[in-house]
């Protein structure tokens, strides 16, 4: 049966690469709308072609326009996740074409995660034309346009077609170098510190002044001290800026930290934490302005049981071992798990080096993953 299906995905990888080698080689950027228009353009199209499904579009007035690429009508409705959006600027794709060297592709988004969108379109196919595709289910790809920078317009979309969903597969990479799904992912965060002091003269009057810097340097060091690796939960303060020269105590300072936490538990301590910073200077102030981006994925029984399933398709169908892991870094799956939906990660492409020069894509283990997760969609 597990052979049968990665057999089956076999013979769609030659045009599954010409397709990889199409998309690679459109720029889609997260922050330009027009480029990432044509790109839900593309998807749309393949999608109809391919799937023979429907495709509805969400369109957005600064955003790429979002994408519900559904099959089927059955009462229960199976959601993945993804994102065309990638990091890389206007013409990176004419700089840094597709290349099919070494039994690896390579190019700009084809690992983060253009490769993972087709590959989950021909696991839809595979099911179709072995006539697999489960007649209780409805499945529904959701293709977002801006998950790289953080899904700033997306959230409320995610989460709408998230809930109710029986299961949410995300469609990242999995964590190398095992292919291990993730179970889990922090919940994080982006606060700004702002401080206010009073300016003197360095040299003439320096007691007159009250230093914003001063007051900053304090709370980096409290900020720092509040991470706890134990609980999961790490502060880092990335960007620091303030004064106007060295023989002037500055009036003003200001601080960006990024906030990884594992439970909504700790994520709402923290915020209580942070937005209770007092100034320790007199005279000084200080603003905490910023909160939580993306609420942490916990892996829940939900969560459990469909990493069981994958483990067992895998080892008993597939012939290999599946490992799962947790991991700092988010993605949309973070927000259809705050919801309520069973979700698994990293059901994506095997390679590396995401949102570098040197991403790749293994070749031979695209059938492999593409059965992984059509068996899932039919076994769920």
């Amino acid at each position: 049966m597990s052979t049968s299906m990665i057999e089956q995905y076999k013979l769609y990888l030659p045009e599954l690469l010409r397709l990889l080698e199409e998309s690679v080689n459109m720029d889609s950027p997260s922050q330009s709308k027009l480029h990432n228009d044509l790109m839900a353009d593309w998807y749309t199209q393949q999608f109809v072609r391919l799937t023979g499904g429907s495709v509805r579009r969400d369109r957005h007035p600064v955003a790429g326009d979002r994408l519900l690429c559904e099959v089927g009508g059955g009462p229960d409705r199976i959601l993945l996740v993804g994102h065309y959006d990638t990091v890389w600027p206007l013409g990176e794709a004419e700089r840094r074409p597709f290349r099919n060297e070494g039994g690896k592709v390579f190019g700009p988004g084809v690992y983060d995660m253009k490769a993972g969108l087709l590959q989950a379109i021909f696991a839809i196919k595979a099911l179709q034309d072995t006539g697999r595709f489960p007649v209780n289910k409805r499945v529904v790809l959701l293709m977002n346009s801006d998950e790289e920078i953080g899904s700033p317009n997306s959230r409320a979309f995610i989460e709408e077609a998230a809930r109710g969903a029986k299961a949410a597969f995300v469609l990242e990479p999995p964590m190398e170098p095992t292919g291990a799904l993730k179970t889990a992912r922090k919940g994080s965060g982006r606060y700004q510190l702002t401080v206010t002091g009073r300016s003197a003269h360095a040299g003439v009057n320096p007691q007159l002044g009250v230093s914003a810097i001063e007051e900053l340097a304090r709370k980096v060091q409290l900020l720092h001290g509040m991470t706890d690796h134990a609980l999961g939960t790490t502060i880092n303060v990335g960007v620091v800026r303030g004064g106007i020269g060295a023989n002037v105590v500055a009036d003003h300072a200001e601080a960006e930290i990024d906030v990884r936490v594992s439970t909504l538990e700790e994520a709402l301590r923290l915020e209580k934490e942070l937005t209770g910073l007092k100034a320790s200077l007199p005279d000084a102030h200080v603003q905490i302005t910023g909160g939580m981006r993306r609420p942490p994925m916990e892996r829940t029984s939900g969560t459990e049981a469909l990493f069981a399933l994958a483990q067992e398709i895998a080892r008993d169908e597939l012939g290999f071992i599946l490992e799962e892991t947790s991991t700092g870094g988010v993605s949309d799956g973070n927000f259809t798990a705050a919801v309520g939906t069973p979700t698994l990660d990293g059901l994506g492409a095997r390679g590396d080096h995401a949102h570098s020069p040197l991403e790749y894509v293994q070749v031979d283990e695209i059938p492999v993953r593409g059965a992984l997760l059509a068996r899932l969609i039919e076994r769920c």
